[in-house]
């Protein structure tokens, strides 16, 4: 079935008109070595699951973007970067993802939006967002960037994902604050969320001051326990060597003092008396132990 020829140059008409045989086809520009490459990298890293090779590719695609103009294919070098850090995060090398990134943008302030966005959601994944605080504040506060319209959500994601993290509440506060970016709603929100992670913070801090406090007590109390026992081991041999120096009617007294005040009985019940009466006949014993023999008394003339 042939196709009618009014109806096969139908889209041409619409995109300027019908072709003459003697205009020449404008052929689309051929993709830079680039562009081929950066195909080549995302392919090595999704179908064959080849991150190193997709690594190495984006990085000889860099090799020739180099020779290129500054202003040139920058689509092409954020999509490289994004490449590049999915294989080091597969290859569990992200750390290296913010030194990779700048070694092709030199500074951080110079950063693709979306690059920054990607390195900051992968550092705060990886419960490191202190490696970024200081990229992201320099981009934020380069006057070039702040009329991006990705620098809103950028300044969100900075102040979610790393400032009240790390606890720069201050930082935040300025950034709320000083930041034409965020609106009266978003301003009023942002800041109660600072409040209360101040708040948490403040309470945190007393609470670990307590149980610091509580630790050194504990540490402290064995300490506490042996220099009361050696203190009364020491008032114990001071008393018995005093107790043993006295006449038997004292020291018969001091002993009940002593019962008093260690034991904590009264005297006077009916239960004690057998306890005194033992009492008493140990001190005899100790008596007729310690009193010479009346033959061994020196006779006076």
């Amino acid at each position: 079935m042939k196709s009618d020829p009014a109806t096969s140059a139908a889209p041409l008409r619409a995109l300027g008109g019908a072709l003459r045989s003697s205009e020449p086809v404008r052929a689309a520009p051929a993709p830079s070595a680039a562009a081929l490459l950066l195909e080549e990298a995302a392919d090595l890293l999704v179908v064959h699951l080849d991150f190193g090779a997709a690594l190495r590719t984006c990085e000889r695609a860099w090799q020739g973007l180099a020779e290129e103009p500054a202003g040139a294919s920058l689509e092409v070098k954020c999509s490289l970067c994004i490449v590049g850090i999915q294989a080091l995060a597969e290859m569990d090398r992200w750390r290296e993802v913010l030194s990779w990134v700048l070694q092709y943008y030199q500074a951080p302030e110079k950063l693709p939006p979306k690059v920054l966005e990607l390195c900051v959601l992968l550092y705060s994944k990886m419960q490191e967002p202190g490696a970024v605080v200081d990229g992201v504040r320099a981009w934020l506060q380069d006057p070039d960037n702040q009329g991006l319209p990705e620098y809103r959500s950028l300044a969100e994601l900075h102040l979610q994902r790393v400032l009240l993290p790390l606890g720069l509440l201050s930082e935040a506060e300025e950034l709320v604050v000083g930041s034409a970016a965020f609106s009266e709603e978003q301003r009023l929100d942002a800041l109660q969320a600072i409040s209360a992670a101040r708040q948490q913070q403040t309470h945190g801090r007393s609470g670990s001051e307590e149980t610091r406090t509580l630790n050194q007590e504990d540490s402290s109390s064995p300490h506490k326990f042996l220099s009361l026992l050696t203190l009364l081991r020491q008032l114990w041999d001071s008393a018995v060597s005093h107790f043993f120096s006295l006449p038997f009617g004292k020291s018969l007294l001091a002993a009940l003092l002593l019962c008093l005040l260690v034991l904590r009985f009264d005297p006077a019940s009916p239960r004690s008396l057998p306890f005194l009466y033992k009492l008493t006949q140990i001190f005899q014993r100790i008596r007729k132990a310690v009193s010479p023999p009346l033959c061994q008394l020196p006779i006076q003339h």
